[in-house]
């Protein structure tokens, strides 16, 4: 590719669009979700190599996995929707999403049209709807095909844009007459077999003049033009509305003589006057009257469908809600990423909160919020019901919000959308306009045309100001499609999915390398006692005819290296790796609990970023009323002058704070937290600590978050909302921020011994928790894109530390409770990319060191015969001395459905494109010690909690470019 004339996706990438200040802000994800970014990622532009094709300057890859578990799926239930409120129109029923003032004045439903089809026709339709799609993140942290509704391009463009590969070159003419052939044969049983028949057959097409449309090469024989006759035609390919179609044509098809494809009828979304009228102000209107016609849909299989609809606010003269409008949707079901639900369950059907859509929009009430609510006006447009535009909530402030609040207050009708950006590559935004095409079933349902034209994509919004095109690319790749052919056929659970999947895309992400054995079957995490090869095995007897099965598990099997049998040993009994000489000790056991014991014990009460919450309720039950965080912020710091002043790096380490305002899109006043740091009275804050290493133009980060979570079942004693009170947050989570000062003196006696390949930064995030949503991440990945990352240190002196690149970050969230039906399991949850991967890899060689050392260590005096530790009564007393337990670290990739990346700042570092792993315990969602007056000692696990601390001490060691003194192999058992 000539780098001088970027062509198709490269002119997309190569803009370098996040460079300095302020060019990547990232909002609270539960104020505003924003667009997911493909492609190319904001830290340092980076451009995934397994994404674009440099072969392919035009293609845009779609993966077996969303074709066959999203889009197929996704498509057959809006056709079997859209075809159903069709059908009820041409009877003359009222419908729902196809409403008076739709039809009224549309040229693609004149009433000659429905008076005709209510007398003589038969309900056989065919449907070309091209649909605007693009992938959005929702927030349990699902990358998702969503409904944006009908392409804004119109019905015809998208259409006749699928037949061609790139601009100016068409796709095989094979291809479309597969198309017809399949179209003709499903909707009317007509076979044809070559061009030359299907003109026989009597199929012609409408020359789509003055649509800006190029027909391909092969479309030239068949083209019927006004003034032609229409003997012999019998299926007439048009998109233009009935009304302007040529007269007899119109008369030929209400007298049944000749067939209009699509049903002309079904192009009457193109048509709708208030949308057409919107346009003006909002240029992707066109897309909503489809949209209307869907119902809302967010299961983690099927396209992804945004609620839309309208609703009414009362006032003088107008009390009584108008039907004509479109579908009058006046309540909204809210979900949020703390909810006690799996990422592979519907989240609607499991306890979402219901409320008034104009109440979930803007309120900023205390009892309309409840525990885990924000307003979500910034993900939604709305407009009146003249159809002028009321609020555009992604290019949004404040201003506009509080504008549109009180244009909603003088009540009326309101249309809205929720709506999520389009996925962005660089500052475009890319949509797919891809056609359904569809028709009735012998049964009443919809025949999907799998078949159909693929469309094609457009990438607008560059600061060029020129648009891009694109076309599909259906990836087809060798396992991919045989794993997702068996669980689409019902033979395999969703879990089956999952672990193949995560085979496959590993070794892909790590440049085609196979796997360790002991890697691989953490990856596909099997019971314990269950074998890979069995399991792989059983992949291949899973179905009578064993061609998708067989050949699926040879590529598994082929991802695994063959000469990693058993599992990781070492040759010597001494502690191996870089840092298991200080942490597997009793000593570290002790002042690790010790440290939980002191954040949690009582001192630090108000530990909230919105404390203290100002209503009475509260108030009352406070112990006093200021907030802990700034207490607890310098005891920390303190902690690590006084550690790098023992090492004897007093001036070498750099001790300080990243202090920065709390930025709302709302006015949050019953927030005491906020409220000060909106005066100027407090500041929130990140604390750093950077310990040297050789290289200083590279860090390894090592993070927590210090603040705690409101407690839930305290909340939950209010009949109408009570009390917010910090939990006292010993596992979450401070058995990470316990991890984090556990490692300062390990990490700075390798840095003094001049062991650390690179500098290592110790960071404490504040604000993880709701309702400041990964504030302190957010704050942290801006300036790190941005290059403005600085930290102020207690003598008031700023460091400079934009220069530095991140080689990965370890985020540690809740390592220290111990699921007793699955114990000693651990999570090792990457973000996207294969950096992360290796990330994990390195975590993982770490724990099949420990769990390779545990033994010999677990002979010594004063371990030997002990019984296994557990959770202790008191809360006081340091639980007595146990074996050290050997740790199932399961590999999560972002797929994975148990991966809880997404509900911790790691979300924020994956998506800025920052290498980042999780490192977690095996998280319960139904367990009580989460968020609620159980989060105490009570529930630490100490041998648990500190083995997992030990192996991501080693971890972030190991990362850091330091060859260990003793090779720990992974060897033959």
């Amino acid at each position: 590719m000539d780098a001088g004339s970027p062509s198709g996706w490269a002119r997309l990438v190569g803009a370098g669009a996040f460079a300095g200040e302020g060019s990547y802000p990232i909002p609270a994800y539960s104020e505003f979700m924003p667009a997911v970014r493909l492609g190319v990622k904001p830290y340092r532009n980076a451009v995934d190599p397994l994404f674009f094709s440099r072969d392919d300057p035009h293609g845009w890859p779609i993966s077996e996995r969303e074709e066959h578990l999203e889009l197929r799926p996704g498509m057959a239930s809006i056709a079997a929707q859209v075809l159903r409120a069709l059908r009820q129109l041409v009877r003359g029923e009222r419908t729902h999403g196809l409403a008076g003032r739709m039809l009224a004045g549309n040229p693609y439903w004149p009433s000659d049209l429905a008076a005709g089809l209510q007398a003589t026709r038969p309900a056989t339709h065919v449907v070309i709807l091209p649909l605007a799609l693009s992938r959005t993140q929702d927030e349990m942290g699902r990358v998702r095909w969503t409904l944006f509704g009908g392409s804004e391009h119109g019905p015809a463009l998208p259409f006749w844009k699928s037949f061609f590969v790139a601009p100016g070159r068409e796709a095989p003419a094979e291809d479309a007459l597969g198309f017809f052939r399949e179209l003709l044969l499903t909707a009317y049983g007509e076979s044809v077999d070559s061009w030359d028949e299907l003109r026989r057959a009597g199929f012609r097409l409408l020359s789509p003049e003055g649509s800006g449309t190029s027909l391909p090469g092969w479309a030239a024989p068949l083209v019927w033009q006004p003034g032609m006759s229409l003997a012999g035609v019998r299926f007439l390919l048009a998109f233009q509305p009935f009304s302007e179609l040529p007269g007899p044509v119109r008369e030929s098809y209400l007298r049944g003589v000749l067939q209009l494809l699509p049903f002309p009828g079904s192009l009457l979304f193109w048509g709708d006057p208030g949308s057409r009228a919107l346009r003006k102000e909002l240029p992707s209107a066109g897309q909503i009257p489809l949209l209307h016609s869907v119902r809302r849909h967010e299961a983690w299989h099927g396209i992804r469908v945004p609620q839309s609809g309208w609703f009414h606010e009362p006032r003088p003269g107008r009390q009584v809600p108008r039907g004509d409008l479109g579908p009058l949707r006046e309540t909204f079901r809210r979900t949020h990423r703390h909810a006690r639900v799996h990422r592979h369950e519907d989240a609607l059907e499991i306890g979402a909160r219901e409320e008034r859509v104009v109440h979930g929009l803007f309120s900023t009430r205390p009892e309309d919020l409840g525990l885990y609510g924000k307003p979500m006006a910034r993900n939604s447009q709305i407009w009146c019901e003249e159809h002028r535009l009321v609020l555009d909530g992604p290019s949004a402030g404040r201003p506009e919000i509080e504008a549109a609040v009180r244009r909603i207050k003088e009540g009326g009708h309101f249309g809205y959308r929720f709506f999520y950006p389009p996925m962005t590559v660089g500052s475009h935004q890319v949509v797919w306009h891809r056609p359904l095409v569809a028709c009735l079933s012998p049964d009443g349902g919809a025949s999907v045309l799998d078949g159909a034209p693929a469309g094609w994509l457009t990438a607008t919004g560059g600061g060029d100001g020129r648009d891009l095109e694109l076309w599909p690319r259906l990836l087809d790749r060798p396992g991919y499609r045989d794993a997702v052919s068996l669980f689409k056929d019902g033979v395999h659970e969703h879990k089956t999915l999952c672990r193949s999947l995560s085979l496959l895309e590993a070794r892909e992400l790590l440049g085609g390398r196979r796997l360790s054995r002991p890697f691989a079957r953490r990856l596909v995490n099997l019971p314990r006692g269950r074998d890979l090869e069995n399991w792989i095995r059983d992949v291949s007897q899973a179905r009578a005819a064993a061609d998708t099965g067989g050949r699926l598990a040879e590529l598994l099997a082929g991802c695994v290296d063959p000469e990693t049998t058993g599992q990781a040993r070492t040759r010597r009994t001494e502690p191996a790796g870089l840092t298991y000489r200080r942490t597997a000790r009793r000593s570290f056991e002790e002042s690790y609990w010790r440290r939980i014991a002191f954040l949690a014990g009582g001192r630090y009460v108000n530990k909230a970023n919105a404390d203290c919450v100002r209503d009475a309720t509260t108030l009352a039950r406070l112990r006093h009323h200021h907030r802990d965080l700034e207490a607890l912020g310098d005891h920390l710091l303190a902690y690590y002058r006084a550690v790098a002043a023992r090492q004897g790096l007093r001036r070498r380490v750099i001790v300080g704070e990243m202090p920065f305002r709390w930025h709302t899109d709302f006015a949050f006043d019953w927030w005491g937290g906020w409220l000060a740091n909106q005066h100027g009275l407090t500041e929130e804050r990140n604390l750093v600590v950077v310990i040297p290493g050789r290289d200083r133009s590279r860090a390894v980060i090592m993070s927590d978050h210090y603040d705690t979570a409101y407690m839930e079942d305290v909340y939950a004693e209010g009949a109408g909302g009570g009390a917010r009170l910090a939990a006292a947050g010993a596992d979450d989570n401070h058995s990470a921020t316990a991890a984090l000062m556990g490692a300062a003196p390990v990490l700075m006696e390798l840095s003094r011994e001049g062991r650390l390949g690179c500098d290592v930064w110790l960071i404490h995030l504040t604000g993880e928790e709701f309702p400041s949503d990964c504030m302190g991440a957010r704050h942290l990945c801006q300036r790190l894109v941005d290059g403005t990352l600085q930290v102020r240190s207690a003598d008031g002196r700023w460091h400079d530390l934009s220069g530095v690149a991140i080689d990965g970050v370890f985020v540690l969230d809740m390592v220290a409770h111990n699921n007793p039906a699955e114990p000693d399991v651990f999570q090792i949850s990457p973000g996207t990319g294969g950096r992360a991967v290796q990330l994990a890899c390195q975590t993982h060689e770490a724990a099949e060191a420990w769990n390779a050392a545990a033994a010999s260590w677990n002979r010594r005096p004063g371990r030997r015969g002990r019984p296994r530790g557990r959770r202790g009564a008191t809360e006081t007393a340091v639980p007595p001395l146990a074996p050290h337990p050997i740790l199932d670290g399961q590999v999560r990739l972002p797929h994975d459905p148990h991966s809880t990346l997404y509900n911790t700042d790691g979300q924020i570092f994956s998506d800025a494109g920052i290498p980042v792993v999780l490192i977690m315990e095996n998280y319960d969602i139904s367990r009580q010690g989460y968020h609620d007056t159980h989060d105490t000692m009570a529930n630490i696990d100490l041998d648990y909690g500190a083995a997992v601390a030990a192996v991501a001490i080693e971890a972030v060691a190991r990362v850091a470019g330091t060859s260990p003194n003793r090779r720990v192999e992974l060897v033959r058992g």
